[in-house]
């Protein structure tokens, strides 16, 4: 004999358990997409879930947009980039009344909790879904959400995720071939290329547009005007411009693979007595409000950070009603901004 729950009870794990036969742990584990439930058993207990009425935390997110929240997972708060994704996150989230929380990993954290337990307090926790903008989840990593169902959205990834994962960037490729074209209808020829994390995709396709572009015009690559950073920081700027200056002859421009690398090389030039743009012009990638203000002020590649932000919360938003996105990688444009940093080289014709 079945146990029936009266309609006007609140379907419960324990009441699902009686009518399936089985334990309340188990339940939990389907209810949560856990794969260590037999087969048989699972078809069980999802014909008890749909018959008792029984909606999962997951399932009632998806179908109740007030107290919607959403978790936004970053590194830090200590960059013009990061704080204008999520400007941009917080401008959607205010429009369609969605509570925003940002959780902080911080560099080189190890004690942070595992995925499989961020994944499953997001889920008793009624959390919508998350934004990643941080190198701390591997592709390995955001498998515990994917098994959950939670939707999950990586700006900027260092490397490209999984066909089912969706993620937001901007056309690195095509803005590192801009920046360079710009140089060279300037009249440089001696262009270098300082770079962020030397295997992270967005810095590998701007290094690419930039040897694209000189290739282009017949000037031959040296690899000695490649310089890694190791981070998409100032002090990859620093240490770049250190070892430019160990070549016998300085290049005329520089083509930074972010504005915070860009700034970082600003500094470190004014210590050395070379001036920007007088004695070396350079460009920076990002468009951050930073490199405006900065004396003088820096050319930049723009990507558009804040539609980033605002993109990635609508495609969480999309997959929690149950949407399938239009595309798993979305490319928003760049744009060169001209500003003080980039002049032709000294002793070049005009025109």
């Amino acid at each position: 004999m079945t146990t029936k729950t009266s309609p006007r009870t609140k379907p419960t794990l324990a009441s699902v358990a009686r009518q399936a036969g089985v334990s309340a742990p188990t339940v939990s584990k389907v209810v949560n997409g856990r794969e260590d439930v037999a087969p048989e058993t699972r078809a069980r207990i999802l014909a008890a879930l749909e018959q008792v009425g029984y909606q999962s935390p997951q399932l009632r997110r998806t179908t109740v947009e007030a107290g919607t929240v959403v978790e936004v997972v970053i590194d830090v708060l200590d960059s013009a980039y990061m704080i204008e994704v999520l400007n941009g996150i917080l401008q959607f989230a205010a429009a369609a009344d969605v509570e925003i929380l940002v959780s902080v990993t911080g560099r080189g954290n190890s004690s942070l909790p595992s995925p499989e337990r961020r994944a499953q307090r997001m889920l008793d926790e009624g959390r919508t879904g998350m934004i990643v903008v941080t190198s701390a989840f591997s592709e390995a990593q955001l498998q515990a959400f994917r098994r959950r169902k939670i939707p999950v959205v990586v700006i900027d990834p260092l490397n490209p995720p999984s066909a089912d994962v969706v993620s937001v960037g901007a056309t690195n490729w095509a803005g590192g071939k801009a920046a360079t074209e710009h140089l060279l209808d300037l009249g440089h020829r001696r262009i270098a290329y300082i770079g962020g994390i030397e295997n992270a995709e967005c810095n590998q396709a701007r290094l690419h547009g930039y040897m694209a572009a000189l290739m282009a015009r017949g000037i031959t690559v040296d690899p000695r005007y490649i310089v890694s950073g190791g981070k998409f920081r100032r002090e990859s700027g620093v240490a770049g411009f250190q070892e430019l200056l160990k070549l016998d002859q300085l290049p005329t421009a520089i083509f930074a693979g972010s504005d915070a690398i860009a700034l970082g090389v600003l500094s470190e030039a004014g210590r050395h007595g070379v001036r920007i743009p007088e004695d070396v012009s350079l460009i920076g990638f990002d468009g951050t409000k930073q490199g405006a203000e900065s004396v003088p002020s820096l050319s930049s590649v723009a990507q558009p950070l804040e539609e980033m932000g605002r993109a990635a919360l609508r495609s969480v938003l999309r997959q929690a009603r149950g949407e399938f996105p239009d595309s798993h990688r979305v490319e928003l444009a760049t744009h060169l901004i001209v500003r003080d940093s980039t002049v032709p080289p000294a002793g070049a014709l005009k025109g």
